[in-house]
């Protein structure tokens, strides 16, 4: 199996007027692709902040982390963006889509920045609205879409670039329970095509849609299970 993270003893810590705050205590976790991760815990407990790691928007203070064959210890800004932009997709819970752009402009974002060209774009990213069966709406504005909608779109951005982890935040906080379902089933099934994701969740019935559940409480892995094999 390939090893898509490999994170070792991660520490991250935050001083704020003489007080440090230990957001991640000696977190080490390897997750392989086709993998389906969930993260979950208490509020604080430092989900957000693993994540954030795991996609190079935030650095630990102490440990090391590999994605694919790149150590990221000590890697410059611009270096870390042009990782990002190769190697991970992300799915927010707010979504984060530029409501000024169509829909198909918010997806093509992540091959503009590799100025791929036109024709490759288009092809692309027609295939993941495609995918996400939003093709119809890709002359649409987010603001003209319902909750659910715009997470399919920022799904299919995240996806366009064929990155080898898609990194995945509380992506039913903002919808209702039906739109939320259509969303982890459309997760579910992006996985058996072979897509490897972690998600953070604080939903318990979500978290259970995954391969491995791990469950963190004050920044430390406090519980880990495997509920299926990996395919």
């Amino acid at each position: 199996m390939t090893l898509v993270v490999n994170m070792q003893d991660i520490h991250k810590h935050y001083d704020n007027q003489q007080i440090q705050t230990h957001a991640l205590q000696g977190i080490s976790l390897a997750i392989y692709q086709g993998e389906f991760v969930s993260i979950s815990g208490p509020s604080g407990c430092g989900k957000s902040t693993l994540l954030s790691i795991m996609g190079l928007m935030d650095t630990p203070s102490n440990g090391q982390y590999q994605i694919g064959d790149v150590d990221t210890t000590g890697l410059k800004v611009d270096q870390r963006t042009q990782i990002r932009n190769q190697h991970i997709g992300f799915v927010f819970q707010s979504f984060n889509l530029i409501d000024s752009l169509s829909c198909f402009d918010n997806i093509a974002m992540p091959l503009e920045h590799r100025n791929e060209k036109q024709a490759v774009i288009k092809q692309r990213v027609e295939e993941v609205l495609g995918q996400v069966d939003m093709l119809h709406k890709k002359d649409y504005r987010p603001n003209q879409l319902s909750g659910g909608q715009q997470q399919r779109i920022a799904i299919a951005r995240a996806l366009v670039g064929k990155p080898d982890l898609i990194l995945v935040d509380e992506p039913t906080g903002n919808l209702d329970s039906k739109n939320g379902d259509q969303v982890m089933s459309l997760l579910e099934q992006l996985n058996k095509q072979g897509s490897t994701i972690v998600m953070v969740t604080h939903d318990s019935r979500y978290a259970r849609c995954a391969d491995r559940q791990i469950q963190l409480l004050d920044g430390q892995i406090v519980t880990e299970q495997q509920l299926m094999g990996v395919a």
